[in-house]
């Protein structure tokens, strides 16, 4: 890999452009645009994060005090930047000033505003169109959809999460939203095409729902209740319950629900799990469990096992790559678990993530009882072998995984990281590798690979770097990516 200089921003905000042509970043009320090629600033905005009227008269009331007219301070800072799809335009909100600032790429001298005004604001993104902004507000009164065309805006009353229970369908037509009425669960359906018009409105089955995920054909949703309760309702588009799916008894013991639920790419599965530390495979034939994995400590012969060599950062220095250490079977508890205590609010058990890679043939999976492993596990491709998934690849590390994602376009490259001066990467060939940043004091916190998986920006809590993979082949690469 090579690495690129260390950068500056803050929150954690480092995105790529969709085209993977460009890097954006904040660095606290500043929007600052790098070239992915040779990371030169080809765009860099001051954000006008002072608070709007009614935002000020607010926080006079409520703190007695005067409220400050500059950007000073980690309150007029950015807390939300993104691109729009075609990379057109960039946003930059301020969540506690309630304020978002739109700009354009092609044009430095374009600005807009959005003011949210009294409702406040919890979380601002890009509608699939590329010409929309929703604005969740606190609370969980609505959600305001602006439309830079037109300028108007499309209010939406009651959404049940800010940050979940919503989601799009894959060509972006309709908006699924989760929402909160008169004490009871709804879904509203709308077209995005006719100004977020209202297409249907139906109860749903939850008494209080945790989220939703569309299925990529698009014809159904699966919603699932919160953590007292184990249950996965799939509905269609039109309010229909096809099925409710509830593990048997005994995997229920903890009396605590469903932590994560992911679609195969295909449609054909679900991929379920909860405080119990077991994985669900549910066909979308007849809606039943076909499958179940559960955490262990032992693993079966036939797995691999790859254990981060000890101190090799203070070996290497920080610098070059190392091969994992093969765990052989015989070793009687290779995964290291932790105790989980009962008794206590939040105990540390179940999944932490649940991922599928690129054509459904992998899904990965990182449990709280095990901090320090990331499980593997195969899939027969629907056309191909008979169908017989399996644990296949187990990864162990020195200290706890804080993220784990599979590469965009090569089907089997995954890369983790461990808050270490490194990144971890393995690949379906079992080539598992440790590679030093070469940086003093840098610690790797989250990765967010680029579009066209050819880098992958390494963030830490003040400062990022990007590592760009070294291809020699440029036509093989394509073919794997294809």
């Amino acid at each position: 890999m090579d690495f690129t200089e260390i950068y500056k921003q803050t929150s954690g905000l480092v995105a790529f452009s969709p085209g993977a042509q460009f890097v954006l970043t904040a660095v606290e009320d500043r929007l600052i645009v790098r070239r992915a090629d040779s990371f030169q600033i080809a765009r860099t905005w001051l954000v006008d994060t002072s608070p709007s009227a009614t935002h000020s008269i607010l926080s006079f009331s409520s703190k007695s005090t005067k409220p400050a007219s500059s950007n000073a301070g980690s309150d007029g800072w950015i807390s939300h930047i993104s691109w729009s799809r075609d990379s057109e335009y960039m946003l930059a909100a301020c969540a506690k000033r309630g304020v978002i600032g739109v700009f354009k790429m092609r044009d430095e001298d374009w600005e807009a505003r959005i003011e949210t005004g009294a409702e406040g604001l919890v979380r601002a993104e890009w509608a699939p169109d590329g010409r929309s902004i929703m604005c969740f507000s606190g609370w969980g009164l609505r959600v305001t959809i602006w439309s830079l065309i037109t300028g108007l805006a499309t209010y939406i009353q009651y959404p049940k999460h800010p940050d979940r229970g919503y989601a799009f369908r894959k060509d972006g037509r309709y908006l699924l939203l989760a929402e909160r009425h008169k004490s009871k669960d709804t879904m509203g359906v709308y077209d995005t095409v006719d100004e977020y018009k209202l297409v249907r409105h139906f109860p749903l089955p939850t008494s209080s729902l945790s989220s939703i995920a569309i299925s990529p054909t698009g014809s159904h949703v699966a919603v699932w209740e919160g953590p007292l309760d184990y249950k996965l309702h799939i509905i269609t588009l039109v309010g229909n319950v096809v099925a409710t799916f509830t593990p048997p008894e005994p995997d229920t013991a903890l009396g605590l629900g469903i932590r994560a639920v992911v679609w195969h790419p295909t449609g054909a599965f679900l991929a379920v799990g909860g405080w119990d530390d077991k994985i669900h495979i549910v066909t979308s034939h007849g809606w039943m469990a076909i499958m179940t994995f559960e955490l262990s400590a032992k693993v079966p012969a036939n797995v691999f096992v790859w254990r981060e060599p000890e101190r090799w950062l203070e070996a290497t220095h920080g610098k070059g790559f190392l091969s994992y250490d093969r765990v052989h079977a015989y070793q009687s508890s290779p995964v290291p678990l932790i105790r989980v205590d009962a008794t206590k609010p939040h105990p540390k058990s179940g999944l932490v993530q649940l991922e599928w890679n690129l054509d459904g043939t992998l899904l990965m999976a990182r449990f709280e009882q095990a901090p320090t492993a990331i499980h593997v596990y195969s899939f027969p491709k629907p056309d191909g072998e008979p169908f017989a998934p399996r644990l296949s690849t187990v990864l162990l590390h020195s200290k706890s995984v804080l993220q784990a994602r599979w590469n965009p376009t090569q089907t089997g490259l995954l890369a983790a990281c461990c808050g270490t001066g490194a990144v971890f990467t393995w690949d379906v060939g079992n080539v598992a590798e440790c590679v030093g940043v070469p940086a003093k004091q840098f610690e790797v916190r989250d990765i967010r690979w680029a579009p066209d998986g050819r880098g992958m920006a390494l963030v830490d809590k003040e400062a990022f770097c990007c590592a760009f993979m070294v291809i020699e082949d440029e036509d093989e690469y394509l073919d794997e990516a294809r």
